[in-house]
C-alpha cells in the first residue's frame, strides 16, 4: 500500500513538472511575441492554452485519489500542496495568455517608439517561478523563502514602465490604445511573479507547516 502511495506521488511530481514547463513555455513565447512582434507566435501561445489547463484537471484528479489513501499529516500537506502550485501555475498560463493576445494586437499596428524594460522584467518574474519550482522539488524552505521578497524588484520595475508609458500617452495621445495594451501585458508578468511568490510560501508551508502568506514583508 505504502509503495503505491509512494509511487502516486511520484506520478503527481512528474505531471507538475511538466505543467510547469509548459507554463514557462508559455511566458517565454509570450514575451517574445510582444517583443518581436510576432502574430503567430501570439496565437500559438493562445492556442496552447488549453494543454496547461488540461494538466490542472488531471493533477486535481490525481491529488483528489492520493488524499483519500494519504496515511500520515505530511502526506496530505505535500498533495494539497501540489494542487495549489497547480492552480498557480495554471493562472501564469492564463496570464501567459493576455500577453500574447496583447502581443497579437499590438502586432497589428505601428509600433510604440519607447524603450521599456520588459525583457529584465519577464527574466526577474520566469526566474522566479524557476527558482520557487526549484524550490518544490528540492522541498527547500530555505530557498523558498528568499523568493518571497523578490518580488518587491518585479514590482518596481512594474511602476516604472507604467510611469512611463502615462508620461508617453499625455504627450502622444494617438498612441493611447497601444500603450495601454502594454500596461496590461507588464501587469500580467507582475502577476506572474505573484504566482511565484505563491508557490515558494506553499513551500514553506509543506516543509515547515507554517503560513508566512501575511507575516513576511513584500
Amino acid at each position: 500500500m505504502e509503495n503505491h502511495f509512494e509511487a502516486g506521488i511520484e506520478n503527481l511530481r512528474q505531471k507538475l513538472l511538466l505543467m510547469a514547463s509548459r507554463a514557462e513555455t508559455a511566458v517565454n513565447e509570450a514575451v517574445q511575441s510582444l517583443m518581436q512582434r510576432d502574430h503567430d507566435l501570439a496565437v500559438k501561445v493562445r492556442a496552447d492554452d488549453d494543454i496547461i489547463d488540461q494538466f490542472e484537471v488531471e493533477i486535481d484528479e490525481m491529488a483528489i485519489l492520493l488524499l483519500t489513501k494519504a496515511p500520515l499529516a505530511t502526506n496530505l500537506r505535500l498533495v494539497t500542496v501540489a494542487m495549489k502550485v497547480s492552480q498557480n501555475l495554471e493562472r501564469i498560463g492564463d496570464e501567459a495568455t493576455k500577453i500574447a493576445k496583447r502581443a497579437r494586437d499590438l502586432a497589428q499596428e505601428p509600433p510604440v517608439k519607447i524603450q521599456l524594460d520588459l525583457p529584465n522584467m519577464a527574466t526577474l518574474a520566469l526566474k522566479m517561478v524557476k527558482d520557487s519550482l526549484d524550490a518544490f522539488v528540492n522541498r527547500d524552505p530555505v530557498a523558498a523563502r528568499a523568493i518571497v521578497p523578490r518580488d518587491r524588484e518585479v514590482d518596481a520595475l512594474n511602476k516604472e514602465i507604467h510611469q512611463r508609458l502615462a508620461e508617453h500617452m499625455m504627450s502622444n495621445p494617438d498612441t493611447i490604445a497601444r500603450c495601454l495594451h502594454w500596461i496590461v501585458a507588464t501587469k500580467s508578468l507582475e502577476r506572474i511573479a505573484d504566482h511565484a511568490k505563491n508557490i515558494a510560501e506553499e513551500v514553506v508551508y509543506l516543509c515547515e507547516a507554517q503560513d508566512i502568506r501575511h507575516t513576511l514583508k513584500n
